[in-house]
């Protein structure tokens, strides 16, 4: 029987991204989200308009979405509740969040250097992907309450870096899901996969057939 129901979010279950920008002083700023989907070598970003990842973003136009496997999430939650905005916005602090400056040096993980963008890459995710902003976008902008306060953002992807832990046998460009555990977020718990539950129709297409012309803008990149 389904109940007619009115939860205050409606996050059922997304991979988290650690999200790495270039604040205007050069340090490095750091942040956990989950509100994102790819389609090919793009993704759209929903993030607050007063977060320092979406100044930064819109003052770079760039940034390195880094995804952390299951072993990565004591980590993730090292940073959860923090923000690299100085004052801590207003909406944030009612929430408990804190001004921190260094949050590498806070979750204990390591910068490496980008080839295409200036933020650094996390050393311990097994997923690097160096991206370039293409468009933004407000939400709710038809509402008055909430027009202003979220951005969303597509990224292009100008480089993707994988750990061989992840990758099929033999195969630098294909992903084995079987190896691949994302660390995923559903109503603010943290969660992996489990295993393969039944084969996939889907699966049966050869994936050079979703590769687009981004590709090869990013190889000349």
């Amino acid at each position: 029987m389904h109940l007619r129901s009115e939860p205050a979010i409606l996050y059922f279950g997304t991979p988290v991204v650690l999200i790495s920008t270039v604040n205007e002083n050069g340090t490095y700023n750091l942040a956990p989200m989950s509100s994102v989907f790819w389609l090919g070598w793009r993704c759209m970003l929903g993030l607050s308009a007063l977060s320092k990842t979406t100044e930064n973003i819109f003052r770079t136009r760039q940034c390195v979405l880094n995804l952390p496997s299951v072993q990565q999430v004591e980590a993730v939650n090292l940073l959860a509740r923090t923000t690299g905005s100085d004052p801590v916005p207003a909406g944030k602090e009612q929430k408990g969040y804190r001004y921190e400056e260094d949050k590498f040096g806070l979750a204990g993980l390591t910068p490496v250097a980008s080839e295409t963008v200036e933020p650094p890459r996390v050393q311990e995710c097994p997923v690097h992907l160096e991206a370039v902003l293409e468009a933004s976008h407000g939400l709710a902008t038809d509402n008055a309450a909430q027009r202003g306060k979220i951005i969303t953002f597509e990224m292009r992807i100008t480089r993707v870096h994988l750990d061989e832990s992840i990758l099929m046998k033999g195969q630098k460009n294909k992903v084995d899901p079987d190896k691949w555990r994302p660390l995923i977020m559903s109503f603010q718990e943290f969660y992996g996969l489990g295993s393969k539950l039944h084969s996939s129709t889907l699966a049966q297409i050869p994936e050079h057939l979703y590769r687009t012309a981004d590709i090869e803008k990013a190889s000349t990149t």
